[in-house]
Parts: C-alpha cells; sequence; structure tokens
C-alpha cells in the first residue's frame, strides 16, 4: 500500500515536470511488497537497496539537514526496522534466510537513515554564532551620537534607561533600552520579580480571538499596561499591584471581528498649568475612539474631546464594526497625538479611508489629516464628506524625530490588494512607503516607495527606527526600515534620500486577467535581505525544499509547488495561484528591530513561511456566495474585492496536516553588524515543544526556528531578550554572538515584546505572558516582571 501511494503520487509529480525518484521508488517498494506477499527475501534486498539509494538521493538534494531528511527517510526506516524486528518470522517463512545477511540488510539501511536524521537534527548546521573573540575586537562606534532633545519637552522623545515611554521604548522607537546592569555575565540569574493576572480572559464559548501583543510602557513608577479588549491597567513598576484600570467599553462585534487586542498606549505630560489629567494615557478603542485618561488615577480626561473621547467614525462612512480600527499605539510630538489605523484586507474597493489623523493632545481638538485623496488638503472634510475611501492605511507602528518635528508613517496597499488596475497615481505613488510628515502641520515632506504597484500586500509592518548613520559627509540622521518584503531600507530621515545603494531590478511579467506588474522592483543590496535566513542573497525556492512529516504530505507540497506559478520575488498573483515568498507575513513584521546603539547591532526576528496567493474570478465568488464584512460576510474564506473584477485567496502554503510545505526553520534570530552591513550570526528561533501535527504538541524541544510574532528587546549591556516564538518561552541572547544565555518556561505565548526600565536601583525586564488565538500559543492574561537576585 505504501508503495502504490507513493507511485500514484509519482506520476502526477513527474506529469508535472518533477522529480522522477518517487516514481521509481514507489515501483521498487511495490515489487517489495509483492516479493514479501510471496515470502521472497528479494523483498528485503530491494527494501536495503532502495533505503540506501534513497540515503544517497537524500544527501545530494538537500545535504546536511535532518528535518529535511525526515520525509525521505523515515518511512524506509520504520520498514527497515519492522523487517528487523520480525527477524524470527523470516527466519520461519524466507526460503534460504540467512540470520547474518538478513540482518546487515535491515539493520544497516536503518542505521544509517537514522543517523542521517538525528545527527544534524542534534548538531544543527543552521546555529551559526560569532566568534567571541570577534566580539571583544569590534570597536565601538555609537549609532545615537546626541540625546534627542523635544523643544516642547516631551518625554516620548528619547530613550531613557529609567522609563520606557514608547511602544519601542521612545519616539525613536529602537526596542533599547540604556540600561546596563544585566549582562551576558549574569543574565542566567534572572528571576521572577512579580506576577500579575489583568483577568482579561476569553468567556467560556466566546467566539473572539484574544491576541495579547502588547508592550506596556513605564513613566515614573507605574507600569501602563493595555489588555486585548483594550483595557488599560496601571501597575506599581517595582512590586506589580493594581494602582487602577478603566475599561472603555471596546465594542464587542467589533473584537469579534478583527480580533481583541491592543499593541499599546500613548503617554503625554500636558503643559504646566493644566489641571485637567496634567500627565494622561491616550489609546485607539475599537469602535471609533480616541480615548485619554489620568495616568495617576485612570479617570476619563473631561477636558479631552467629548468627556475623554474623540470621534474617530467622524468623516470615515458607515461600516460594519472591526472593519477598520486602531491596532496600534498613537504617538506624541509637538504637542498632537497621531494615530492611524487598520483597515481589513480584501473586503471592498471603497473600504474605509486609509487617513492618519492628529487632535491636540489637551482638548482632543482636531489638528490635521494626511487624506491620500486630497492633495495639499490637511482639514477635516465639509459637514458631509468623508476621507477618500479605498486609500492605503497606517496600521503600524509609528515613529517621530522630535528635533525635526517630522513623524514617520508606514503605509499600507490600496484596498483591493492583489488587484492593482483601478488604483489612481497617488495611491500607486504611496503604496508600501514610509512617509515624513509634519507633525503640526500634517505636511507631507517627503516619501519613499519599498514595492512597486504591490500585488503582494507587502504593506509596511514594521515600525520605523531612528539612528544616526556615519556617512562619508558626517553623521546623518537616519530611518531604518525594515520591511515584509524582505528588504531593509535605510534612509536620510531628514531628506528621504537612501544612505545605503538600492537598485531597480526586473521584476517577473505577465499578470493574470488584464491585471499588470511593475517592470521593476527596489532592493536594498548595500544591506541584509530577510527573505529565507538573513543574508545578503534572497532564497530562492526550489521543488526539493518542499517538506512534509512523510513521504506523502512531501509529495502533496511537491505536486503544488509544480502546479503554482512561482518565478522567485514578486511573482504575480495567478487564477491557477502563485507562490509568493517572503509570504505575506513577512520577512518581517510589526515586531520590528531593536538596535544596540551604542555596539551598532541591529538584532530581528524574521519568518520563512511561502503563501499561496490565488486570484479568483467574479463568478465563482458569487456562486461561493462570499461577501464583504459591509455586505454582512462571511467572506467563506476569500477577499471578494468587491467593486473589482476579480477576488482573491491567500494562506500559509500548508500541506494536508497543516504544517509548512517548506522544512524548519520557520523562524530565525539574527545579529546585524550596521559598521560592517554584515549578518554577523544567525539562529533558528523556537521549538516544537508545543507545537506539532494536526495541532498536537511535539513536547520535543528542538530548536527548529518556528513562525514569530513581535520583536526583541535590547539592553545597553549586551542583551537581548524575547519571546516572539510559538513555544511558551522566553530567552535571552548575547547580542555580539548570538548565543542562547538564558530560558524561562512560561504560563502561555509570549507574543508582545518585552520592555526595561530601571526602578529603586534595580532593572526589571517586563512582558505580556497571554498568547495568541491565530497563532495557537496558550492563552494566559499574566505581566511578569523579571531582575536580578
Amino acid at each position: 500500500m505504501v508503495g502504490l501511494g507513493i507511485l500514484y503520487g509519482g506520476v502526477l509529480l513527474a506529469r508535472l515536470g518533477g522529480s522522477l525518484y518517487y516514481l521509481f521508488a514507489g515501483l521498487v517498494a511495490l515489487v517489495a511488497g509483492v516479493q514479501l506477499i510471496r515470502r521472497k527475501l528479494s523483498a528485503v534486498i530491494l527494501l536495503s537497496a532502495l533505503t540506501l539509494g534513497t540515503l544517497i538521493w537524500s544527501w545530494w538534494e538537500v545535504g546536511y539537514n535532518g528535518w529535511a531528511m525526515i520525509p525521505r527517510l523515515d518511512w524506509l526506516v520504520v520498514l527497515c526496522l519492522l523487517m528487523l524486528v520480525a527477524y524470527r518470522a523470516a527466519q520461519r517463512q524466507f526460503v534460504g534466510f540467512r540470520g547474518t545477511p538478513y540482518v546487515l540488510a535491515t539493520a544497516v539501511p536503518a542505521v544509517a537513515g537514522l543517523l542521517s536524521i538525528l545527527i544534524p537534527l542534534f548538531f544543527p548546521s543552521n546555529v551559526e554564532l560569532a566568534d567571541p573573540s570577534l566580539a571583544l575586537s569590534r570597536p565601538s562606534e555609537s549609532y545615537s551620537t546626541s540625546v534627542m532633545t523635544s523643544p516642547d519637552g516631551n518625554v516620548a522623545a528619547t530613550h531613557d534607561e529609567t522609563n520606557w515611554t514608547g511602544f519601542a521604548g521612545s519616539n525613536l522607537s529602537n526596542h533599547y533600552t540604556p540600561a546596563r546592569q544585566i549582562t551576558p555575565q549574569n543574565v542566567s540569574t534572572l528571576k521572577r520579580a512579580w506576577e500579575f493576572h489583568t483577568g482579561d480572559l476569553p468567556p467560556p464559548g466566546s467566539k473572539t480571538q484574544y491576541l495579547n501583543e502588547n508592550t506596556p510602557l513605564k513613566v515614573g513608577d507605574s507600569v501602563y499596561v493595555c489588555t486585548p479588549t483594550q483595557k488599560v491597567i496601571a501597575l506599581d513598576a517595582a512590586s506589580g499591584k493594581e494602582k487602577w484600570r478603566f475599561d472603555p467599553k471596546a465594542n464587542p462585534t467589533a473584537l469579534q471581528t478583527a480580533g481583541a487586542y491592543c499593541r499599546g498606549v500613548a503617554y503625554y505630560e500636558a503643559p504646566q498649568g493644566t489641571a485637567d489629567c496634567p500627565t494622561r494615557i491616550m489609546w485607539g478603542v475599537d469602535g471609533g475612539r480616541l480615548a485619554a485618561v489620568d495616568a495617576r488615577t485612570g479617570q476619563l480626561c473631561q477636558s479631552f474631546g467629548d468627556g475623554g473621547y474623540v470621534d474617530l467614525q467622524k468623516h470615515i462612512g458607515k461600516f460594519t464594526p472591526g472593519y477598520w480600527g486602531n491596532t496600534s499605539a498613537p504617538i506624541v510630538i509637538r504637542g498632537n497625538v497621531i494615530i492611524g489605523h487598520m483597515v481589513r484586507d480584501g473586503q471592498d474597493r471603497y473600504a474605509p479611508s486609509g487617513v492618519v489623523r492628529a487632535y491636540n493632545a489637551v482638548t482632543g481638538k482636531f489638528a490635521w489629516a494626511w487624506d491620500l485623496g486630497r492633495p495639499g488638503e490637511t482639514s477635516e472634510p465639509g459637514p458631509d464628506g468623508q476621507y477618500t475611501p479605498g486609500t492605503p492605511n497606517v496600521w503600524a507602528p509609528l515613529s517621530a524625530d522630535d528635533r525635526l518635528g517630522l513623524v514617520y508613517l508606514p503605509t499600507g496597499n490600496a484596498a483591493g490588494d492583489f488587484w492593482g488596475t483601478t488604483r489612481t497615481a497617488a495611491e500607486e505613488e504611496f503604496t508600501d512607503s514610509l512617509v515624513a510628515v509634519d507633525a503640526s502641520t500634517g505636511e507631507v515632506k517627503w516619501h519613499f516607495r519599498t514595492v512597486n504597484h504591490d500585488l503582494w500586500d507587502f504593506d509596511i509592518g514594521p515600525q520605523p527606527n531612528l539612528v544616526d548613520w556615519p556617512t562619508d559627509k558626517g553623521v546623518r540622521p537616519a530611518v531604518i526600515q525594515a520591511t515584509k518584503s524582505g528588504q531593509i531600507f535605510v534612509l536620510d530621515r531628514e531628506t528621504g534620500v537612501p544612505l545605503m545603494p538600492v537598485e531597480q531590478k526586473p521584476a517577473p511579467q505577465g499578470a493574470d486577467g488584464g491585471n499588470w506588474t511593475a517592470a521593476t522592483q527596489p532592493y536594498s543590496v548595500g544591506m541584509p535581505n530577510t527573505v529565507g535566513a538573513p543574508s545578503k542573497t534572497p532564497e530562492r525556492l526550489k521543488e526539493s525544499d518542499a517538506w512534509g512529516i512523510s513521504p506523502f504530505d512531501q509529495l502533496e507540497c511537491r505536486i503544488q509547488y509544480r502546479s503554482v506559478r512561482y518565478d522567485g520575488m514578486f511573482t504575480p498573483p495567478m487564477i491557477g495561484g502563485t507562490l509568493a515568498y517572503p509570504g505575506n507575513h513577512g520577512g518581517l513584521n510589526w515586531g520590528g528591530v531593536s538596535v544596540d546603539l551604542q555596539k551598532g547591532i541591529m538584532v530581528f526576528n524574521s519568518n520563512r513561511i511561502p503563501y499561496i496567493e490565488r486570484l479568483v474570478p467574479r463568478d465563482e465568488i458569487e456562486k461561493l456566495g462570499s461577501r464583504s464584512l459591509n455586505e454582512g460576510g462571511p467572506d467563506k474564506g476569500l477577499m471578494p474585492q468587491v467593486g473589482l473584477p476579480i477576488g482573491a485567496q491567500k494562506s500559509p502554503w500548508l500541506s494536508v496536516l497543516k504544517d509548512p510545505c517548506v522544512a524548519p526553520p520557520w523562524g530565525f534570530l539574527s545579529g546585524v553588524d550596521l559598521r560592517t552591513k554584515d549578518v554577523i550570526w544567525r539562529r533558528p528561533l523556537g521549538s516544537g515543544y508545543d507545537t506539532g501535527p494536526f495541532g498536537i504538541p511535539s513536547r520535543v524541544k528542538l530548536q527548529m526556528g518556528t513562525p514569530t510574532d513581535s520583536g526583541p528587546l535590547t539592553t545597553a549591556g549586551g542583551v537581548t531578550i524575547l519571546g516572539a516564538a510559538l513555544d511558551n518561552y522566553m530567552r535571552a541572547f548575547d547580542t555580539e554572538t548570538g548565543k542562547l544565555l538564558w530560558e524561562e518556561r512560561l504560563p502561555a505565548g509570549a507574543q508582545g515584546a518585552p520592555l526595561s526600565y530601571v526602578q529603586n536601583g534595580k532593572q526589571y525586564v517586563v512582558a505580556v505572558v497571554g498568547g495568541h488565538a491565530r497563532l495557537g500559543t496558550t492563552i494566559g492574561d499574566s505581566v511578569i516582571a523579571w531582575t536580578l537576585p
């Protein structure tokens, strides 16, 4: 039966122009099975020869790679071992049986196959660490040559070891703390200082997905946590005891539609003499509100907007709750609180506007709007007017330069992500762009586009990182912009001019159904990319990269590879299907990168999960009854793209067992030397301990490299700390070498990036440990703090 199944799949694969191995292997296995039924010793000889031949073929095809060896060899190893265990039966049944040759013919191939799998698994070649002696000899060069100052005293303007004033530490957004008590020498002694339970858990029978992606703030002696249902809780920074909590009563329909999550909040100190809420916490609430509460008491700021809320639905139009919402924290600069929002992909060409708005941080009064459909206009529309529908939105975390007075907006794609024929010139120009906007007026100063005519949903997810960059003409203020598409761009943040070379390279052509494809795409050739294992050369997938845990699901993935179109990066979506690599999740996503500003090392966790994207003709959309959210949905797992001639479908490239169709690693943690622009270390991040086929945890703690979400924290002491992987662990690594220094088992998944601060002379690391329903990690409600003994 095994031989028959492999033969059938081998015939299908061969007809598609794929490997002939499975056809021959299936034939040999089938003949061996027939001979076994006939009680012929030739069955053993055939099985032994097939196993040894497969071993040679496997080493030729994938080399020293234990994960890739599994589906090629596991079935043969099992068959050989079964034959060995059946020694006594074989002795009775086979004519001419000879013990020693029989044992050798079954045991030797089995042992050789097992060793070919196990040795690379336990002694992997893809854990590539930096030489400690080279790390010690690296010269020091600061990537933050001066302390950022703000003309209005904005406390979030720069990094501070005692506080964590922005989603990624401050408006500079480096996921970095100047605190240096925790070092590679002592991080292994980290102990839990306190653990707090928010109580925000899914009720029994709830259909709402809880996505704990929050990075709290720490200001003064308080830590400010935002829970999935957008409650804000203030905790004592030293003890973890609750001070106050506020529930804005987020719209439950919106939470169920979009998922329940709150990545962060903003902190603001009002000008001296402000009586109501001199310090305040501000955040977006699902249902279309911007809330402000007193940072000391948790009471609504009555003078802000209408009793503590600004109506964000104004001029957006009527849409189903959850169609759009605020996923990332607002940012405060020049006395304005600036906020973007997400819009659900693929629903309607005339989806909610992607407008970004600013409000006075004291009064909540409208300040300006960046509405792409009204160039040069920063005012609100008229009483009955609306912001331009369907424009690229800004859902990712924002960054800001308080000296230049600029806020940096990473944009997404126009509505109808996978079909581009109806986009306006402005949408084409600003799609997947980093846009620098005057924080006081909303005037666009410059923009840089990272993808031309995006057909792959490569909206910019990572937060821009603001650093100082050495050049031949002196140090320049720079912004590092990582992307889903795998490119890492370095731009002058005052002018938008690239500080590292960017080349336009030819892209695959020949889109389906009247769609068109850009002739070229921008590549940041001087920086590493995250298409595959981070390096200067992007990975191009081959049929031999297709994977499974058995020959059957691997065959399925090989057949899929041969059945869809794949011409490398930027292969256009097709009706027959396209293999999209990097996939829709990156590359790099909203967790972004961290930067050790003194050592000049950038650290990031990246994903290696291809996607299958398919254009779906309108008649098929109608036949299946797929409707947009605003038409009452559900969308039947499709993207109806109402108002366009074609819909779409996207999903990770998975086998029938719901495992990725490429062998691990599926996630990496890497360090880049910003002086040389080279990857100095990289390693798979995360084990399969809490995951496995059919969702059954393997309980095997091999560092396979899982998909990741959220980002790292890097300390001035030389340590990088993060969870992010699909196993329930927090880990610490040496920033210079990549060596694993510490790990601790957690009660739930850690899909929120950690923060760090010094309180009462002690450095703390704090993380929300609540899990992520869409990633399948354990759900909880913990906030955990660690410190040195």
